[in-house]
């Protein structure tokens, strides 16, 4: 999906439309408005990775469902960075896709980190047990499957310090 793709469905995506409705409001007022839709955001100080190294460097990570749902995901130096591209590039408007050139598969994202840490991961969390744990959620946060790409940002020059997860995952935990 890019920047141009059709809403998907569900709660997040409700929540989403409503953020950017609002936010579309200033175009008005000829007010440059951007809308950043952002990934999993990686860093080790907090987010979902940060909750997921106990877990993993203890042994316990493993994928989360059948595993085959894509994450789309960017490092925090990239988010900073794409950030400060974005307000210097007036060219630069509306909603733009803040994640890596390349999502991964829960299943590739489960054995890359358990690679960088030198853990095994073999202990999955089944959808009914996601479902369990953390209800209507699951679905939305740790189950679909969302294959985003950031178009805008790379058609407008933008270079990422961080384009494959493994690396980005080596720089983020040394």
């Amino acid at each position: 999906m890019d920047e141009d793709s059709s809403r998907g469905n569900g709660y997040l995506c409700d929540v989403c439309e409503k953020w950017e409705a609002a936010a579309r409001i200033t175009e008005q007022s000829d007010i440059r408005t951007v809308q950043l839709r952002t990934g999993v955001v990686l860093d080790k100080y907090g987010g979902a990775l940060n909750k997921m190294l106990i877990p993993f460097k203890m042994g316990g990570g493993g994928i989360l469902g059948d595993g085959k749902q894509y994450m789309s995901w960017i490092a925090m130096d990239d988010i900073i960075q794409s950030i400060r591209y974005i307000i210097k590039n007036n060219s630069i408007t509306g909603p733009v896709n803040l994640v890596a050139p390349n999502p991964v598969t829960n299943y590739e994202f489960t054995k890359t980190l358990g690679k960088v840490l030198h853990r095994p991961t073999f202990l999955p969390l089944p959808d009914f047990a996601a479902r369990l744990i953390f209800g209507e959620m699951a679905d939305s946060l740790l189950l679909s499957s969302t294959r985003v790409n950031s178009k805008k940002l790379i058609e407008a020059g933008y270079k990422f310090k961080h384009e494959y997860l493994e690396n980005a995952l080596e720089d983020i935990l040394k």
